[in-house]
């Protein structure tokens, strides 16, 4: 996964996802990518790192080193955990600018768009305008 481009890692996410035949086996797939998720310290699970506009409460935490940006999180929903689990696996250890202009394909090549309910849907739109709200600010401080 080391310097691996965001496009190359949710093309490799996308091919992850063709290996089920139902979204029963997604689901459970996303379930497994939250349970797989580092914890978060408690010291960042404060009121600043939840992201607004999720039904489950999200926390979300970002850092920068060596030039680039780095999240970690963490939700009380198990599913929100793995929709989250994805997009820090996608945006982490890449620069601001890489992160801020990202095209994030592989929610709708996957078909999160379309199998998530509305206010899921709305809420993994939420984290994706966050990390990038993050690195907006990031850029904007160099």
């Amino acid at each position: 996964m080391l310097n691996m481009t965001i496009n190359e890692i949710q093309d490799e996410i996308i091919e992850e996802f063709d290996l089920f035949d139902d979204w029963e086996g997604k689901y459970e797939y996303i379930i497994d990518l939250g349970k797989k998720l580092p914890k978060l310290a408690d010291e960042y699970k404060n009121e600043d790192n939840i992201i607004k506009g999720c039904q489950s409460i999200v926390w979300l935490h970002a850092y920068k080193k060596d030039g680039k940006l780095f999240f970690e999180a963490d939700s009380e929903a198990i599913i929100v955990k793995g929709l989250v689990s994805m997009l820090v696996k996608v945006m982490t250890n890449h620069t601001p600018e890489e992160i801020a202009t990202a095209n994030l394909y592989f929610i709708d090549k996957v078909g999160l768009a379309s199998h998530l309910a509305q206010t899921r849907s709305n809420g993994l739109a939420s984290m994706v305008k966050q990390m990038k709200a993050y690195a907006i600010a990031y850029q904007a401080n160099d």
